[in-house]
């Protein structure tokens, strides 16, 4: 909560939902009519068709969700205020790195699904993309510690289908690895400014490397290494969606 409460000013209009993420996330959710959406900032990714109740600790993050958007409790994902399987499904899209407990609050999830749980995380077994490799290596350090393996997640969950989620060249969602095509994106203050990434590391290390990005671009070095990026339309850097089931799985 400290971190969206300290950095989240003005993150609806950097972090809006990505249609075909959306799409993901609506076929994981199957024919689920009540959801609850778990750490659920500024809601980019409420279903529209389904009845949503939010979840979220941060004032200044509900202070941002638009007019008409599901009903919000301000509450933390370890000790949701609902009763056992209240929800047909629970969801949680890229929020458990920012989470005090995970395990507590993948518990919690369980609890207050009827049918199943829908993640949207990144596995931080995942080698990253030309940023962690070339400029920002201690993002990916970072994410090993922050964001829980596939293996927790499936102690927390019991049994869950994991899904590949390939980014689009043209990402409208502002996340950290939205813009592997676009990397004079990373240079704007303003899509920083929506990526809790940059405010956790250290900044004179966010700098080298921001610094070393500029060059690179101007000297075209980073196309050198890095331009045949730009003829794929999307790239697997490591986001998946796991959706579990209240013993057994769940299916699409």
């Amino acid at each position: 909560m400290e971190t969206y409460d300290r950095i989240g000013t003005g993150y609806a209009s950097a972090r809006r939902a990505d249609h075909r993420i959306a799409a993901a996330i609506g076929r994981a959710l199957g024919s689920a009519a009540t959801v609850l959406n778990v750490g659920a900032g500024a809601g980019s990714y409420e279903p529209g068709d389904r009845a949503v109740t939010a979840v979220e600790p941060s004032q200044v993050m509900i202070d941002q969700r638009p007019p008409g958007a599901a009903r919000t409790i301000r509450a933390a994902a370890e000790a949701l205020p609902f009763p056992d399987r209240r929800f047909d499904a629970a969801m949680a899209i890229l929020t458990l790195h920012h989470w005090a407990d995970v395990p507590a609050g993948l518990a919690e999830l369980r609890r207050v699904a009827r049918d199943r749980v829908v993640i949207l995380t990144r596995d931080p077994a995942h080698v990253g993309f030309w940023m962690t490799s070339d400029y920002l290596p201690q993002a990916l350090e970072l994410d090993r510690g922050r964001f829980p393996t596939l293996v927790e997640l499936a102690r927390g969950l019991g049994r869950a289908e994991v899904r590949r989620v390939p980014i689009p060249a043209d990402c409208t969602d502002g996340f950290f690895g939205a813009f592997w095509r676009r990397p004079e994106a990373y240079l704007d203050p303003a899509v920083r400014a929506g990526i809790s990434t940059f405010s956790q590391l250290d900044p004179a290390a966010v700098d080298r490397g921001l610094r070393r990005l500029h060059d690179d671009l101007a000297r075209r070095r980073w196309h050198d290494r890095h331009g045949r990026l730009l003829d794929l339309p999307e790239l697997d850097v490591g986001y998946r969606l796991v959706i579990a089931g209240r013993g057994d799985g769940a299916g699409p």
